[in-house]
């Protein structure tokens, strides 16, 4: 739906999810102020989700102290991403929309480069890179931030391992023309992760393309502990097999392997009980996965003069794979029943 005629238009709006974000929701204002296009063509709209911490008077002090920065709070009582991102939207003014996180730093040229980047491809959605930072100055929160970025733990994906310019499957915090948010509706509020990924392959299925540019950069800051990443990890396999029920064909090789390693693991740790060749299997595939988690942490600590990623990356990447493999078979076997074909229009 577009934004109501009796209200002034603007070049970009910003939207962003929050729940208690204190420690993190002025950053990214500071980063948003210090945009290299003008405060004019700018407005930022935070969908709260009722936070119980100082997140409010923070973003409130923030809007005393810089009033030519146009901010806005909206409330998001469903508390999730998904429905958050849908209350920004229909408060949003802009031409553009582009969705950031409270967890996030944007460099100061990201909104000129996505609207560059937007007017040169004619994309329907432009994204970039990740700088991905720890959240924590601790040993296991620089190794989460390091393994985050790794291809042991992002794949291929190109937002987190930077590469070539080009049409990509998805991007983190899209800029989105209004246009195109209009044609293929808004997030899905069935699906409380993955919802980029599932509004990126309806815009794909409708013609569009999802452009990836390593000049849009954006600094994020990684879970600070291995408990906040186990839950994030597992939320996202979870839901990541949700929306591959609805969109098989759009499965990469790289999200397959989690789950097919945690299925192999508990097919022979089954057949280790009662056969002996299952148990010399077992022992084979993961002496051969820590063997290739230590190498990748012995030079990680090296290349980074780093010695405690020889324990904190094999423990983060180890991590990341379980969580969402096992969670990936939790979401593909409660949905197969409410399974439906495609997202909302």
């Amino acid at each position: 739906m577009a934004p109501p005629e009796d209200q002034a238009t603007t070049a970009v709006s910003i939207i962003v999810p929050c729940y208690n974000e204190e420690r993190t929701i002025g950053g990214l204002l500071q980063a948003i102020l210090g945009q290299t296009v003008r405060q004019d063509d700018l407005e930022v709209i935070i969908a709260d989700g009722g936070s119980t911490d100082d997140t409010r008077p923070v973003v409130q002090s923030f809007v005393e102290a810089h009033p030519d920065l146009r901010v806005r709070i909206v409330d998001n009582p469903a508390r999730s991403i998904p429905a958050a991102l849908n209350a920004a939207i229909a408060h949003a003014r802009g031409g553009v929309v582009i969705r950031l996180d409270a967890h996030s730093a944007p460099r100061p040229d990201y909104v000129q480069r996505c609207l560059e980047t937007l007017e040169r491809t004619r994309a329907a959605n432009a994204g970039g890179v990740w700088q991905i930072r720890p959240s924590r100055d601790t040993w296991i929160g620089r190794a989460i931030a390091v393994a985050a970025a790794h291809p042991l733990g992002a794949g291929d994906a190109r937002y987190r391992v930077s590469g070539q310019e080009g049409s990509v499957d998805t991007v983190p915090f899209g800029a989105y023309p209004r246009s195109w948010l209009d044609r293929a509706g808004r997030f899905d509020e069935g699906l409380h992760s993955n919802e980029d990924y599932e509004l990126n392959a309806r815009i794909r299925r409708l013609g569009g393309v999802v452009w990836f540019s390593p000049a849009i950069q954006s600094e994020y800051l990684a879970r600070g502990s291995l408990l906040e990443l186990a839950r994030q990890y597992a939320r996202y396999g979870f839901w990541k097999a949700r929306m591959l029920l609805r969109y098989p064909a759009t499965l990469r090789w790289r999200q397959a392997l989690p789950p097919l390693f945690v299925l192999s693991t508990a097919v022979l740790v089954g057949g280790s009980l009662v056969a002996a060749p299952a148990q010399m299997l077992l022992a084979i595939e993961w002496g051969a996965y820590g063997l290739i988690l230590l190498l990748a942490a012995l030079l990680q600590a090296i290349h980074r003069r780093s010695p405690s990623l020889i324990a904190g990356f094999p423990l983060a990447v180890a991590t990341m794979h379980l969580c969402w493999g096992a969670a990936f078979w939790g979401g593909l076997l409660t949905g197969l029943p409410r399974r439906r074909p495609t997202g909302p229009e």
